[in-house]
């Protein structure tokens, strides 16, 4: 449809590619951590920054997927860098673990895609007795961030390359609770409601993102945090979400609705 291919101000449109954007760009010597990088959107990312030279190290619940994933990077590009290495946003021993060993690479650390989430999940609680959609897609990304910002930091400074941290956050942060983030109720099951839970997880992401630049803004470091809309995209996201994928293929418009992670159509 018309409006799908309308270009803005950078240039691109919606149904732009990440190849398309990154056209032209020689990401060697780069680093970068891409969360959730084992399916969707974190594995195109992973796939398209290998692509333009960096090496991509990929936070993966599933190791197993992870490197089912990495070996199809490989195999379309042999000169792919790429590590698949164990990350469970929803436990802090993981995510504290994951930078640990991170660290113990020796590598810089250029960019940090914050790209895992699930969504519209029953009440659950994590190992850590937090909500569970709050655990993963908000506080192990915060957790992570923080473990990893005097990486990030030193690498700006001794690269003098302006370092980048993404939160992929979610249009859905406007439909969270009425109260916004419902601190004095987060790991209460009364009244929760699923995608309301979503959206105060997408919410954080984006007041993270914001109080981190300003932040790096004062302190005059070279890194910059940003909170980013996708789009909708059919992914695993929606698993426990069957309802939006069955109304838009009643409708029909699963083609423009939600496009597949690399498509241009």
């Amino acid at each position: 449809m018309w409006f799908l291919s309308r270009k803005g101000t950078s240039g691109f449109s919606a149904s732009s590619t990440a190849e398309d954007v990154t056209q032209g760009i020689d990401g060697s010597g780069l680093t970068a951590i891409v969360t959730g990088a084992s399916s969707g959107i974190g594995a195109e990312t992973a796939r398209v920054l290998a692509l333009r030279g960096v090496h991509v190290v990929m936070g993966v619940r599933n190791l197993e997927a992870g490197r089912a994933v990495k070996e199809a990077i490989v195999k379309g590009n042999p000169n792919a860098k790429l590590d698949a290495m164990d990350l469970d946003l929803s436990s802090m021993a993981s995510v504290k673990k994951f930078a640990e060993d991170f660290k113990s690479l020796n590598l810089p650390l250029n960019l940090l895609i914050n790209n895992a989430g699930i969504m519209a999940t029953p009440f659950m609680l994590s190992r850590d007795n937090i909500e569970l959609q709050f655990a993963t897609n908000h506080v192990g990304h915060f957790l992570l961030t923080n473990l990893l910002m005097e990486t990030i930091r030193k690498t700006a400074r001794a690269s003098r390359k302006e370092g980048r941290i993404v939160n992929v956050s979610s249009r859905r942060h406007k439909f969270s609770y009425p109260e916004g983030i419902r601190f004095a109720k987060l790991n209460d099951p009364s009244g929760y409601n699923s995608l309301s839970a979503y959206g105060q997880s997408k919410l954080a992401n984006i007041l993270h993102a914001n109080e981190l630049g300003r932040q790096l803004k004062e302190d005059r470091v070279e890194v910059t945090a940003n909170s980013v809309h996708p789009g909708l995209i059919a992914t695993n996201l929606f698993r426990h979400y069957s309802f939006l994928t069955g109304l838009v293929g009643l409708v029909g418009g699963s083609n423009y609705m939600l496009r597949s992670v690399a498509s241009k159509s």
